[in-house]
């Protein structure tokens, strides 16, 4: 699927769903006195979606690259903090939502990572430097992987069928 804005990837719905459950459980009287604290994990947990809508939006793959890969630091900072409030007394009773929060914020680091090695083993470089010379040459090798993928299918359906290839 080709996502034509920000808002409709599964990560920046997910880091956006973060930031807001973050938000609600910071609101509970036990994180109130704790206003350092409470302020860096919500805007940790808002860098996470404002870091990926920000790369998606710049244009070129180096660009998105460098914003996935702060926004999964936001993540892990995310999850470092969270791992801290698990061990306050304050927050004791609140460990179940803090142990959700923290699976929420692992999920968003590992979609992440996998979009961001699979642009870093793409071959585009981006919306800003898409020529008609690049999307031919893009254009040109996906049907030849395509088409040798099915010869590949061929090959081994007709070996299955108990055929053997000249030689």
């Amino acid at each position: 699927m080709k996502y034509e804005r920000f808002e409709q990837l599964p990560v920046w719905r997910d880091a956006q769903q973060l930031a807001l459950r973050i938000y609600q459980v910071t609101e509970e009287a036990a994180f109130r006195t704790a206003g350092d604290l409470i302020s860096q994990l919500r805007r940790a947990a808002l860098s996470v979606s404002n870091n990926i809508a920000e790369g998606f939006e710049r244009g070129s793959t180096a660009d998105l690259l460098t914003f996935l890969y702060i926004a999964r630091g936001s993540a892990g900072e995310v999850r470092s903090l969270l791992c801290f409030c698990e061990q306050w007394s304050r927050t004791q009773s609140f460990k179940s939502q803090i142990s959700d929060l923290k699976s929420l914020a692992e999920g968003c680091s590992r979609q992440i990572r996998a979009w961001a090695d699979a642009l870093q083993n793409s071959d585009i470089k981006g919306q800003r430097h898409l020529t008609d010379n690049s999307r031919s040459v893009f254009e040109h090798k996906r049907n030849a992987a395509i088409f040798w993928d099915r010869i590949d299918q061929l090959h081994r359906e007709y070996q299955n069928d108990g055929n053997q290839l000249p030689t």
